[in-house]
């Protein structure tokens, strides 16, 4: 990457302040012609992450992004109980299919609402007591009709069922065929095991799921850097092989430590990332105690206070270029964290040379995200957010001890302790966030003239852009 005036190569830059210049573009499509792999995956086949978050990946969530290609992270919250009971369950999930949401003889249309927005097929499958599916709805289904009805009693439709032999083209054109939107799947006893619909069938010839060595669906896994090494021990009976190091404060002896600890207790035959950083200095001290990543970064977004309340921050852009750079020397990459919103934030972030970009807060609002769906006074959808240092998370890691010191602690709130996100429409879904970034991923690459992520970022020229330009680029009027 390189700036088309060198002055501006020391300034301190955030995404707004800066855009890609145009080249000429000498392949046929966007589509064939492009390898968006990153050049070190680590079992990932697109260069983005899911970020830890409580409100966020969870096993749908998890499930969803890892069929998608994407590295997703457990948050560290998690006691080993939910652990042992949810990495099992990833693991052995279906690499092509999804999960169902199931109801029984006995339920309600209001029992099926309030699961049917769980999962982004958005469908609910009837089933009898032997798990053998028996009629299928979708929203709609359900319109105008009392709340209390019994499932049982709604018109039965044909029911279309298919083997897990299936190919993708066979499930969208028998669909096609069918005029419907989703598949139940049986096994040979005529059991429910899974569903796809038109778009999943899709979006399989597309992406590559992430898989561990046993292809299985990959994870990894957060971990607090104080007390950790029990718990490690007790993730890698699971087969977990992958690990994240995280703090508030990241640059300290406590860190270093962690890291060292981790390594002498197990090795280097697992993966490592730390975080956060700033500077291309602390960069190195990260890699040099033996962390493969870090993550760049400090809060510029809604839900944390931390930069407005301590002035304590970089700007994103040249953070991300500064400790890339630093790390490459080293054979060390970076994840660029923060301020993500929208694709350019993506692809800025790889133009100066990320290796993966983490999303947080823009998965909250979707189906697949942590909490349920609730609705506001005018019955929009919304999902509450609450960030990992805020009263409530506090709250929730330390139930198990005495109510003065949980009181103690709460005086030492860092983040916003709840809000509301908003289901947005065309990104209601996890899915729909895939497909928009990945598009404009593909376009941008074209616009540089790279075939790939490490051409992207050496061909990557970088104009440094004033508020009026930025302005004039922002739609006027209002968007309809």
């Amino acid at each position: 990457m390189k700036f088309i005036n060198e002055k501006y190569k020391n300034e301190e830059l955030t995404y707004e302040d800066v855009f890609l210049f145009q080249n000429y573009f000498s392949g046929n499509s966007r589509f064939n012609d492009l390898n968006i792999r990153p050049k070190f995956d680590f079992w990932s086949s697109l260069p983005i992450v899911s970020a830890n978050m409580n409100a966020v990946t969870w096993k749908r969530l998890a499930e969803t992004l890892a069929r998608l290609g994407w590295i997703w992270i457990l948050p560290q919250d998690m006691d080993m109980d939910t652990l042992k009971d949810l990495i099992p369950k990833i693991k052995k999930a279906s690499i092509k299919f999804d999960t169902p949401i199931t109801v029984k003889k006995n339920n309600t249309i209001r029992d099926a609402m309030g699961i049917i927005y769980k999962r982004a097929h958005q469908t609910v499958i009837l089933i009898d007591d032997d798990w053998k599916p028996l009629n299928i709805f979708i929203p709609k289904d359900f319109n105008d009709l009392d709340q209390y009805t019994n499932i049982w009693s709604l018109k039965k439709s044909f029911l279309i069922t298919w083997n897990e032999e299936i190919t993708d083209e066979q499930a969208f054109n028998l669909m096609e065929k069918n005029w419907i939107s989703a598949l139940p799947i049986i096994n040979k006893s005529w059991i429910l095991t899974w569903v796809m619909t038109k778009k999943s069938t899709v979006r399989n010839s597309i992406y590559s799921p992430s898989l561990d060595d046993s292809w299985n669906l990959n994870l990894w896994v957060a971990l607090w850097i104080n007390n950790f090494v029990d718990k490690t021990r007790e993730l890698i009976k699971l087969w977990v092989r992958l690990f994240v190091l995280d703090t508030a404060h990241w640059y300290q002896k406590k860190m270093i430590d962690a890291i060292k600890t981790f390594r002498n207790e197990f090795g280097n035959d697992f993966i490592l990332v730390a975080w956060n950083v700033i500077t291309g200095e602390w960069t190195r001290a990260l890699i040099e105690a033996w962390a493969n990543w870090v993550k760049v970064g400090v809060w510029p977004w809604a839900m944390c206070t931390t930069r407005m309340k301590t002035w304590v921050w970089r700007p994103q852009f040249s953070a991300v270029y500064n400790c890339s750079i630093e790390a490459r020397k080293m054979w060390g990459f970076v994840w660029a964290d923060w301020w993500v919103k929208e694709p350019r934030d993506l692809v800025l972030a790889l133009a100066a040379w990320a290796n993966h970009v983490m999303i947080g807060t823009l998965f909250t609002w979707t189906f697949e995200s942590t909490w349920d769906i609730k609705y506001d006074e005018s019955w929009r959808m919304f999902k509450e957010n609450y960030w990992m240092a805020s009263r409530k998370a506090v709250s929730l890691r330390n139930s198990d001890i005495s109510s003065f010191e949980q009181a103690r602690k709460a005086l030492f709130k860092e983040w916003i302790s709840s809000s509301k996100i908003y289901i947005k429409e065309s990104r209601e879904s996890v899915w729909d966030i895939v497909d928009e970034f990945i598009t404009w991923l593909r376009s941008a690459m074209t616009y540089v003239w790279a075939f790939d992520l490490e051409e992207f970022y050496e061909k990557s020229v970088i104009w440094v852009q004033t508020n009026a330009w930025y302005k004039e680029w922002t739609p006027h009027g209002k968007v309809r």
